[in-house]
């Protein structure tokens, strides 16, 4: 585990849109493109091995803006594919505000970044203790149904409240905009009420534009 005295100023940061990475969370990523390639291959000679998921938005520039806050994962497995691709895995660690971008120097994007005000990103688990799962479960089943997709129910109703409510932030198919209300959510009980509201206006037939207004 990385401590809050080894999280430094700086670091590489991969703009994809839809990605969402949480603290205690894993996230897969397939890697292909020369600048990502090169971005791995720095991080590997770093002490810390982090890389910060950002959602990007688009602009009237040549690159596209980077939301304010992200959150930055400790590479923790990677394996290479025949055609010289790479699989990897990210352990989210903590979220972070971009303070500035840094111009030049590598193929890659990287931000100047702080990382206070996401002290409990590196504590213990979060609990929600006025999490109603029964309902909450209720409304995920007809989600599912409604969007075609499938899960390993018995393994949702095992699992801890954090794990179930990251788990289910980074994989349900919203809108980029909506997983970055996801991310900065303040609490997992916020998490889980976004989470929430995003289940049920999507059952109620809404989409994302429909909501920003």
């Amino acid at each position: 585990m990385i401590s809050p005295t080894d999280l430094p100023d700086t670091i590489p940061v991969f703009p994809l849109p839809g990605a969402l990475l949480l603290p205690r969370s894993r996230l897969p990523l397939h890697l292909f493109e020369p600048r990502y390639l090169a971005m791995l291959d720095d991080v590997l000679k770093t002490s810390n091995r982090l890389i910060g998921m950002v959602q990007p938005y688009e602009s009237q520039g040549k690159e596209s803006q980077l939301h304010s806050i992200g959150c930055a994962g400790k590479l923790t497995a990677f394996s290479e594919t025949e055609d010289g691709r790479y699989m990897i895995t990210l352990s989210g660690a903590s979220r972070f505000r971009i303070v500035e971008e840094i111009e030049g120097f590598t193929p890659y994007r990287r931000c100047k970044v702080s990382w206070q005000g996401f002290e409990r990103d590196m504590g213990a688990t979060e609990k929600d203790p006025s999490f109603d799962r029964a309902a909450f479960m209720d409304a995920l089943s007809r989600f599912f149904e409604d969007q075609g997709l499938s899960t390993d129910w018995d393994s949702l109703d095992e699992a801890e409240d954090e794990l179930l409510i990251n788990s289910l932030s980074m994989l349900c198919p919203f809108e980029p905009e909506d997983k970055q209300a996801l991310l900065e959510a303040p609490s997992l009980t916020t998490r889980r009420e976004t989470l929430m509201t995003l289940i049920e206006f999507a059952l109620r037939g809404g989409n994302g534009e429909e909501m920003m207004q």
